[in-house]
C-alpha cells in the first residue's frame, strides 16, 4: 500500500514534467540551446520514472501480481537490435564489444519480449558500464527450446563477499557508478518468474598485479525456456507516427482529474489535434455535468455537452475514479468509452465491474502515442499525419569548410547515422560542438541534414571528412 501511494504521488508531478518536455522537444519554435535544456529535464524525469517502475516491478513480483505477456516475438531480430545498441555504447567508451551468435538461433520464439529485453539490457548495461578497458562478449545459443545467454566482461570483477548481496535491491558493486541499484535485482527475479536461472562467477584482480587480459572479469549465465514458434507470421513494426489531426466530426473528450496541471497537460496535447475538450476537477463534478447534459433541452444544448470519450483519474477527493465510472454506467449517464489515466500502477489489470480492460488503462506519465492510439481505436478515427515525402538527396556533398572533428568522433557519429538513431545523432553533435567551438560550422551543417533525415548525405560528408581532412579555419 505504501509503494502504491508513493508511486501515485511521484507519478503525478512526473506526468507534467515529462508531458511538457515531450511537447517542447517537438516544438520547432524552441531554440536549439533551449531544446537541449528541455532534453536534460526529460532525461532526469526518465531516470526518476525508471526508479519508480523498478520498485513497482519488485513489489509486483514479490506479491505474485506481475503477469507475463507471452506471445510470438522476433527473437533473432531482438538480439541483433540489442547488440547494435551496446556496440555503440562500447565504442563510445573505447572498449570492444564482441558478439557470438549461434547459427541455429530461431527467428521466432514465444516469450514476454518486454521482460526479456529488460533482463538482457540490465545485465549488458552493467557489463559495459563497469568495463573500463578490454572487452564485453555477448554469447547466445538456443537448443531444445532453451536459450542460453552469456555476458562476459573484463571489468574489475566482484569480490566473493559481494556476490551474495549483488542481487539485493539498491546494492551497487561500485558506489560511483550511478544508476538505481535495482537492475540486477529485477533481472534475477524476472528470470525466476520466467522459469529460468541466472548465475554469476567473477574473478577479482589480485592486489599489486597489473591489469591484463583475463586477470579480472565477470560472467553472467542466463538460461530461459523460449520455445520456437514455427510458421508464425508477425506484422511488421509500424513506423513512428506524427499525427496532426483527424478527419470527420469533431470529438469531445471529458477529462476528470483533481490536479489542474494534469488537466491542462491533456488539453495541451489533444486540443491542437482538433478535439473539443471539457475538464472537471472531481468525480462529483463529472457526474453533475453528465447528468445536466441529459437534462438539457434542445438539440443545441445537448450537443454542447455531448461526450465522446472520458479520461478518468483514480485518486480524487470525494469519490474516486472507480466509483465515478461505476455511477456513470449504473445511472446511464453516458456510454462513452472510458480510459483510466492514473499513476496507480497496481490497479492496472485488476478485475473490475465496470468493463475497464488493460488496454483502457494508461499509466502516468502519459505516453502521447499510447493515448492517441487508444482514442483512435475507441473512436474509430482516421488520423491525419505529417507528410513523409523523402527530401532530395545531395549526390555530391559540397566541399567542407573549416575544421572537422577528430577521426574517433567522426567514426562514432558515423555509427549513429548508420543506425538511424536520431536522438543519438543530435546528442553526439551537441557533444562535439561543446568540446570544440571551432566545429560549429561542421556541426550546424550536419544538424540541418539530421533534421531533414538526410542520413545518406550525412554519411557521405562524414566519410569525406575522414578521408580528406579539411583545411584549417
Amino acid at each position: 500500500r505504501y509503494i502504491t501511494t508513493v508511486s501515485h504521488e511521484l507519478r503525478t508531478p512526473l506526468n507534467s514534467i515529462l508531458g511538457y518536455a515531450q511537447l517542447l522537444e517537438e516544438d520547432p519554435s524552441v531554440p536549439p540551446h533551449r531544446r537541449q535544456a528541455v532534453t536534460v529535464i526529460r532525461r532526469g524525469g526518465d531516470h526518476l520514472l525508471s526508479l519508480i517502475e523498478g520498485t513497482l516491478d519488485i513489489a509486483r513480483i514479490e506479491g505474485g501480481r506481475l503477469r507475463l505477456d507471452n506471445k510470438p516475438m522476433r527473437f533473432r531480430e531482438c538480439v541483433e537490435e540489442i547488440v547494435r545498441m551496446f556496440e555503440l555504447q562500447a565504442a563510445a567508451k573505447g572498449i570492444a564489444f564482441r558478439r557470438v551468435l549461434a547459427d541455429a538461433l530461431p527467428e521466432v520464439v514465444r516469450a514476454d519480449e518486454k521482460r526479456l529485453r529488460q533482463i538482457l539490457i540490465n545485465v549488458l548495461g552493467n557489463a559495459v558500464k563497469f568495463t573500463q578497458a578490454g572487452r564485453v562478449e555477448f554469447r547466445v545459443s538456443h537448443a531444445r527450446e532453451m536459450a542460453l545467454f552469456e555476458i562476459e566482461d573484463t571489468g574489475p570483477g566482484i569480490a566473493p563477499d559481494q556476490i551474495e548481496h549483488m542481487f539485493e535491491p539498491f546494492a551497487r558493486g561500485n558506489e560511483a557508478s550511478g544508476g538505481t541499484g535495482l537492475g540486477l535485482t529485477i533481472s534475477k527475479m524476472l528470470t525466476g518468474l520466467m522459469g529460468g536461472e541466472m548465475t554469476v562467477r567473477s574473478t577479482v584482480e589480485a592486489a599489486g598485479v597489473g591489469a591484463g587480459a583475463g586477470s579480472s572479469g565477470t560472467v553472467f549465465r542466463i538460461r530461459l525456456f523460449l520455445p520456437e514458434v514455427h510458421g508464425a507470421r508477425l506484422p511488421l513494426e509500424p513506423p513512428r507516427r506524427v499525427r496532426t489531426g483527424y478527419t470527420g466530426p469533431r470529438q469531445r473528450v471529458l477529462v476528470v482529474d483533481n490536479e489542474e496541471v494534469e488537466r491542462e497537460l491533456l488539453v495541451s496535447v489533444l486540443a491542437p489535434l482538433g478535439f473539443e475538450m471539457h475538464t472537471v476537477a472531481s468525480g462529483h463534478e463529472c457526474l453533475a455535468w453528465l447528468a445536466a447534459a441529459g437534462e438539457d433541452e434542445g438539440e443545441g444544448a445537448h450537443e454542447a455537452r455531448r461526450t465522446d470519450a472520458i479520461l478518468m483519474d483514480l485518486a480524487m477527493p470525494g469519490i474516486d475514479g472507480w466509483a465515478t465510472v461505476r455511477a456513470i454506467r449504473t445511472r446511464g449517464l453516458s456510454d462513452a468509452p472510458v480510459a483510466i489515466v492514473s499513476g496507480n500502477a497496481f490497479d492496472k489489470g485488476l478485475d473490475n465491474d465496470v468493463g475497464i480492460s488493460i488496454e483502457d488503462f494508461i499509466l502516468k506519465p502519459v505516453r502521447v502515442n499510447e493515448l492517441l492510439d487508444w482514442l483512435g481505436t475507441r473512436l474509430q478515427l482516421e488520423w491525419l499525419e505529417a507528410a513523409s515525402a523523402a527530401p532530395a538527396v545531395v549526390d555530391v556533398p559540397l566541399p567542407l569548410q573549416g575544421s572537422t572533428p577528430d577521426p574517433d568522433q567522426l567514426r562514432a557519429l558515423d555509427a549513429l547515422v548508420n543506425l538511424g538513431y536520431f536522438r543519438g545523432i543530435v546528442r553526439k553533435l551537441d557533444e562535439i560542438e561543446a568540446a570544440d567551438a571551432a566545429q560549429a560550422a561542421f556541426v550546424n551543417r550536419l544538424r540541418g541534414l539530421a533534421r531533414q533525415f538526410q542520413l545518406d548525405a550525412m554519411t557521405r560528408l562524414i566519410r569525406q571528412a575522414l578521408s580528406e581532412p579539411a583545411a584549417a579555419p
